[in-house]
């Protein structure tokens, strides 16, 4: 079984391109794909802000309510800015494409640094959290949890690299299981502490917890503040719809948008139910069990609700990477088109997904998940940063389109570098709105920044202005090649001139070998075989073979190099680029290279490594082409000759004693 083989098995058959609006999406599935960040982050931003506040003592707890409240606020006012990005750039890129149309290629590639490093992020602290909710249920897994958050990575890639619409199909169930699941419990949870309907009230079990300092004037708003941006992590994802609006089905612009707008309600309906009973419940943080985990418990003691909710709630975590699955791809491919990340993360593989981009975002969370052992905890000082910054150039972006929109007269239009703008009658007040979400994600930024640095939020900091130095680079090296590739000006003067000369390095006369050589004479009059003699005995053998096929070889030039070291390489590339250089300056000099072609691919460990070597180290030279000959070696099994003075086995003695395989 081969490779394509293998991937087919795993991944299925290949769709046509034809078939690429079949495989997008619907409001359901997409809801499912693209909001399961942002409506799982309700398993842990209620307690990321708990998480700060008990440093004050249990008592300073009920600031979550307020806290929380001023971060739904923060939700809705992205959602509305988002909303528009999607009507107006129905092509996707979110901030990149809003950023670079209106702010500059600068701030396009922060913003894009700034995402993409909050998609690996994503998909790390998620799966992190599902493992989480899985050792809160099952203590007994806890040493595990790194192997199953890497497993749960896998499994995630393998579901997206088999296809969008597909991986919609199977996240939207755990998804709208979790939803349901969780609002059930806030429901009960909320008609059991107002004793509505007759319904037995809840037993609250407040635990006093001391106070670790006593702060006050600056030193408690610094504590208010990092308690609010530790619940700024449940607006990580928001951005996701607008980067993928081309997944959904027609028309792509008013489907995500709705879809962007059941998001909103969804996420920030579960948030504020469980910032309400969390508060009200006098819930405290610990270690070993989560939030939302002690919430269902003490409402719905242990019982089916209670594994269901936690059950669903590992999956939306575990699943909640897929929105990373979805937007890292995308928008790596956003910036391969224009040059600033290998172009190869453009292409789209046999399920016409972006497989390069997801499985490079496998590698980077693989690699966070083991650095950070999967404690979502210790990475969320790292998460947000990277979305509130992009949100703020997003909407900076926007606030400018709406300027050039609110100049238009009623039935003009204008194009910008991305998109066409039209007269909007509320241009304005779009405007003010932009401005506002702005200036308040910039904000939150900062005190992200500032109050997270030490914890780890330098690293975001740093790795941010790194990876916009890296788009730069690629960005110049393919301007290079694009300037060096260019005919402009090209002439017959100027086009390199191909030298009538070819090489055929060898260390044996086999099949192989002679096939390359006759090969080579119907390319060229002037053929020269060059061979690496160690010992008088070598030489002696190669000659007396090399005379048993005079019909060949009678015509061609002989080169015995001799050398009394190993390493027969150094001499043949040496002689080559001496020879092309005074012989042949300015021309291009042709290397034919016998190769062999085993019958099975794992055979081919055993053999072409020096010839694979000596490509290798032909190509620092400009003019020097180099051509593999290959020969199948279950022809030369087929037809082998009789044993005796044959050509044999490459490696047989004489030619082992040279130091070379003879395909080299």
């Amino acid at each position: 079984m081969g490779f394509s083989d293998i991937k087919k098995l795993l991944i299925g058959d290949p769709f046509p391109t034809s078939q690429e609006l079949h495989e997008r999406l619907d409001k359901v599935r997409a809801l499912a794909v693209f909001a399961s960040d942002p409506i799982s982050s309700n398993a842990y931003a209620t307690e990321a802000i708990m998480s700060v506040l008990i440093v004050l003592g249990s008592g300073a707890l009920s600031l979550t309510l307020p806290l929380g409240l001023a971060v739904a606020g923060l939700v809705l006012l992205v959602v509305s800015s988002y909303i528009q990005t999607i009507l107006h750039y129905p092509d996707g890129g979110g901030a990149y494409t809003v950023a670079k149309d209106n702010l500059g290629t600068k701030p396009a590639l922060i913003a894009a640094a700034a995402l993409l490093t909050d998609y690996i992020l994503t998909v790390s602290v998620s799966v992190s959290a599902g493992v989480r909710a899985v050792t809160s249920a099952f203590p007994e897994l806890f040493d595990l949890r790194v192997w199953i958050a890497l497993g749960a990575i896998l499994i995630i890639t393998w579901v997206n690299l088999r296809g969008v619409r597909e991986s919609g199909t199977v996240f939207a169930i755990p998804t709208y299981a979790f939803v349901a699941g969780v609002l059930v419990v806030i429901l009960i949870g909320l008609v059991r502490y107002f004793g509505w309907f007759g319904a037995a009230p809840i037993v609250i079990e407040a635990e006093q917890v001391a106070a670790h300092a006593q702060l006050a004037g600056f030193a408690y708003i610094w504590l208010l503040l990092r308690a609010f941006a530790g619940g700024c992590t449940a607006l990580t994802g928001i951005e996701a719809i607008s980067n993928g609006v081309q997944a959904f089905k027609p028309p792509e612009s008013k489907n995500a948008a709705i879809t962007m707008v059941a998001m909103g309600l969804m996420a920030m309906s579960l948030f504020i139910g469980i910032t309400f009973l969390a508060t009200h419940l006098s819930l405290v943080p610990d270690e070993a069990e989560s939030i939302l985990s002690q919430m269902t418990r003490q409402i719905t003691g242990r019982g089916f609700m209670y594994y269901w909710v936690q059950f669903f709630t590992a999956m939306i975590l575990f699943l909640a990477a897929n929105t990373g699955y979805q937007d890292f791809p995308r928008l790596g491919s956003f910036l391969a088109k224009d040059s600033f990340l290998p172009r190869w993360m453009q292409n789209r593989g046999d399920r016409l997904v972006f497989s390069s981009g997801i499985l490079v975002l496998a590698a980077l969370s693989s690699l966070l998940v083991i650095i950070f052992q999967a404690d979502e905890i210790a990475m969320l000082p790292l998460y947000a940063l990277g979305v509130m910054l992009s949100f703020s150039l997003s909407q900076s972006g926007m606030f400018l389109l709406m300027g050039k929109i609110a100049h238009l007269k009623p039935g003009e239009s204008i194009h910008t570098n991305v998109t066409v703008i039209h007269y909007e009658k509320s241009a304005r007040l779009k405007q003010a709105f932009n401005a506002l979400g702005a200036v308040v994600t910039f904000v939150v930024f900062i005190i992200l920044v500032f109050t997270k640095f030490l914890e780890g939020a330098w690293v975001v900091v740093l790795l941010i202005p790194l990876m916009v130095i890296g788009f730069n680079a690629i960005h110049r090296h393919y301007e290079r090649v694009a300037d060096s590739l260019s005919t402009t000006g090209l002439s017959d003067e100027n086009v390199t001139k191909v030298a009538d000369v070819v090489f055929v390095p060898i260390a044996d006369i086999h099949r192989g070998s002679i096939q390359a050589i006759s090969y080579a004479k119907r390319i060229s009059r002037d053929v020269r075989v060059l061979t690496i003699i160690t010992s008088p005995e070598a030489e002696e053998r190669f000659m007396r073979r090399w005379n048993r096929f005079p019909e060949i070889t009678s015509d061609l030039m002989l080169v015995l190099i001799e050398y009394d070291y190993r390493d027969v390489l150094a001499p043949l590339v040496e002689y080559i680029a001496k020879i092309s250089a005074q012989e042949f300056s300015g021309q291009l000099t042709t290397i034919v290279v016998p190769e062999f072609i085993p019958e099975t691919e794992a055979a081919g460990f055993l053999h072409n490594q020096t010839a694979r070597r000596l490509r290798a180290s032909l190509r620092q030279y400009q003019d020097v082409v180099v051509i593999d000959v290959p020969y199948h070696i279950h022809s030369m099994l087929r037809d082998a000759e009789p044993a005796g003075e044959s050509a044999g086995e490459p490696g047989d003695e004489p030619a082992a004693q040279q130091g070379a395989e003879p395909e080299a």
